[in-house]
């Protein structure tokens, strides 16, 4: 079994795999259904109000009308929200698998999520925190939550509405595996040590030589040995920024991602390693060029770690806006989790009148039901 065969039993592959347009509709969904409840939320409220104005004075209130964030201003403010978790993990010192799995996390819930219902800094802390636990990395959530001064409630809230986001799959297939074992592949040649692909007829001796004529050549191992290191931080880097703040992950396997960055930084090299791979007259070989070559052309469009003066004005506006088109109803997560544990309780003990419980009950169906319609049932087999 190839390791292309094995991705494509991973849940990443069969849940979280996109085509740029499935991705773009997936969105388009998830921005019209929660501006759709969050004007539905708003006129009620205001309608309550009504009541009660016309009640107490006989005056009607006045009509509010809600401007809620385009498709282009969700993904700006996840986007800045990403950053912010990678500085946020940078500055705990926590490893690199941990800020993968949690800015993927913060991805993968906004797909269905909209920053109108849940707002992405509330999200953003309890995803550090998830992915601490699933990247085998666990602190206490009392020590986490002294971390950024906030009550330990305010990370578990969250926790169980992240996961549904989440369809309960923890498990994220990110590209530094691979580009370790490409790297030590191509020290392994720089030895004289390598073995080629099965297709490919070269002694150890041969490809060691034709590697020191890849341009620009090298003057010796040594120096060879200093571009593959080079190569590798380089793209490591970018797996590392990059990789994470684009739709990569959604878009693109695990491998075509690593060689991607390596393409971007060392171009000839990674032709090269290709070569040792793939023989001169296979037909996936342009296939696999064209697809490399897109998926760098989005790692180079990837948002800067530190957004100009223009961007932070146009964040600072989309910060705004939003605080004026948050779903009233989801406003306080920590209260609606502490009234879910009391009727989970209430249920348990039989508290609930019946018709109540049969209610609660229908709407949590329809809840899971609204899931499944934007995701679609499990998909098959769809990349060939």
């Amino acid at each position: 079994m190839t390791e292309d065969d094995i991705y494509r039993t991973s849940t990443q592959y069969r849940l979280w795999s996109f085509t740029p347009e499935s991705l773009a509709s997936l969105r388009a969904t998830t921005n019209a259904a929660a501006a759709q409840s969050v004007i539905a939320a708003v006129r009620n409220l205001q309608t309550h109000a009504d009541k009660e104005s016309t009640d107490q004075d006989g005056s009607k209130g006045s009509g509010i009308e809600v401007d809620c964030l385009t498709i282009e201003e969700e993904q700006k403010i996840v986007s800045f929200y990403c950053l912010q978790t990678i500085e946020f993990v940078d500055f705990c010192e926590y490893p690199t698998n941990v800020k993968a799995t949690a800015v993927q996390y913060l991805k993968r819930f906004y797909l269905t999520n909209s920053p109108m219902t849940y707002h992405p800094k509330e999200i953003m802390r309890t995803a550090v925190y998830l992915a601490m636990k699933s990247e085998d990395n666990f602190h206490s959530v009392r020590s986490f939550a002294e971390k950024l001064a906030v009550p330990t409630e305010d990370i578990l809230a969250p926790e169980f509405l992240l996961t549904q986001g989440l369809r309960f799959t923890f498990d994220v297939r990110h590209p530094f595996h691979g580009l370790e074992g490409g790297f030590l592949e191509l020290l392994a040649f720089t030895n004289g040590k390598g073995e080629a692909g099965a297709m490919i007829q070269k002694s150890a001796k041969d490809i060691r030589e034709e590697m020191l004529e890849v341009p620009p050549k090298a003057k010796d191992v040594k120096e060879l040995v200093t571009r593959c290191q080079t190569a590798h931080g380089r793209a490591k880097e970018l797996l590392k920024t990059a990789a994470l703040l684009t739709d990569a992950y959604f878009l693109y396997t695990p491998s075509q991602i690593w060689l991607s960055a390596l393409f971007m930084v060392d171009e000839t090299l990674a032709r090269f390693y290709l070569d040792t791979k793939l023989p001169p007259n296979s037909e996936m070989k342009p296939k696999l060029f064209t697809v490399l070559q897109q998926c760098a052309g989005m790692l180079r469009s990837a948002p800067a770690a530190q957004p100009d003066k223009e961007e932070k004005k146009e964040l600072k506006r989309i910060q705004k806006k939003l605080e004026q088109c948050r779903n009233p109803q989801k406003l306080d997560l920590v209260g609606i989790n502490q009234a879910q544990k009391r009727d989970a309780d209430m249920d348990g003990g039989g508290g609930l009148d019946g018709n109540v419980a049969k209610k609660r009950k229908l709407e949590r169906e329809q809840s899971m039901k609204e899931s499944e319609d934007l995701f679609g049932p499990v998909l098959g087999d769809k990349k060939g």
